[in-house]
């Protein structure tokens, strides 16, 4: 008898340990820390999907907005799309000799990204008209995809697609397991996220909310093309971001994720909704892993979002303390 119960206790134990690495598997955000976001996360998809509950949302109505600079991907020192920017200023200059003395040309040629950047929006704008205007649309795809697949980022040397969040991309097959429609809502390009989005985020390009250009058709030595135009129709951040949304998708989300000021109105849109809602914001915490920064940033300035967040019922993320894993391992 003795025996009998040193093998069936021998017998559970084994069978104890096989069970764990199972259920660790099963856990869909396994590089979240079991903290205060990831539960909200796991109990806002709970409700929402459990039918004949109280906040039970058919799957039509199941849409989740992601702002993607500084929260699907890292934004600094620069948002990833200035470098595109500046990359294609350096290899257009040949045919354009007058940047070498008009700014803020003259500072990207320089390598004085400083200066180049004092100008604010209005030299950036220069800067995206000259590069991305003129071109019919499948050629910029082309310039972007051809970009993307070779660029490294100054800093970590990693290609840019390498420095998405590895939390964020759980979270959004998360979500789609359990019937929601995950759109990128963006203040960059609109034509410059879509060409990768696909790939990297599972998001597929029908599904990216972001500036926009003017476009208008055209039929060049016979074939029917779509070119960009210089001007901007939509500035899909802060207020925009809500108008994006609207003007795109037709549906006001039930969850927004963010991580600067950039998306405050995504958010206050989005949570004051009837029914179970969702608003979290990335905060960025962790300068050892990635960086640390918040109210006086200069890119991802995170300041009105932290003082409403509480009020407002929204989620901080703190990369530090709730994120076990920041960036892919590849």
């Amino acid at each position: 008898m003795k025996t009998l119960v040193r093998h069936s206790r021998a017998f559970f134990c084994a069978l104890q340990i096989l069970v764990i690495p199972l259920d660790a598997a099963e856990d869909p955000l396994p590089s979240w820390k079991d903290t205060g976001p990831k539960k909200a996360i796991v109990e806002f998809v709970g409700k929402v999907t459990k039918e004949g509950g109280p906040d039970f949302v058919p799957v039509p109505e199941r849409i989740a907005t992601f702002d993607n600079d500084g929260t699907l991907w890292a934004e600094q020192p620069i948002y990833f799309q200035a470098f595109y920017v500046f990359d294609k200023i350096k290899e257009m200059a040949p045919q354009h000799p007058e940047w070498t003395v008009m700014e803020p040309f003259a500072s990207i040629l320089k390598g004085d990204m400083k200066t180049a950047l004092a100008g604010g929006e209005k030299a950036l704008v220069a800067l995206v008209m000259a590069t991305h205007s003129g071109m019919t649309t499948d050629e910029f795809e082309k310039s972007v995809t051809e970009w993307i697949a070779t660029a490294k980022h100054p800093k970590t040397g990693k290609p840019f697609t390498s420095m998405v969040y590895q939390p964020m991309l759980e979270l959004l097959a998360y979500l789609r397991a359990n019937g929601f429609k995950t759109f990128i809502v963006s203040g960059g390009g609109i034509e410059f996220m879509r060409p990768w989005v696909e790939k990297t985020y599972g998001i597929p390009p029908e599904q990216v909310v972001g500036s926009s250009g003017g476009l208008k058709y055209e039929v060049r030595d016979g074939t029917p093309v779509i070119v960009k135009t210089p001007e901007i129709v939509l500035n899909d951040d802060n207020v925009g971001k809500p108008v994006g949304i609207q003007r795109h998708i037709g549906r006001r989300p039930i969850a927004a994720f963010g991580n600067s000021d950039g998306d405050f109105q995504m958010l206050e849109w989005t949570t004051s909704g009837k029914g179970a809602r969702l608003g979290m914001i990335v905060h960025h915490t962790d300068a050892e892993r990635e960086w640390a920064y918040d109210r006086e940033s200069h890119i991802g300035k995170l300041d009105k979002g932290i003082d409403a967040a509480k009020e407002k019922g929204w989620v901080l993320i703190s990369m530090k303390d709730d994120w076990a894993k920041i960036f892919p391992e590849k």
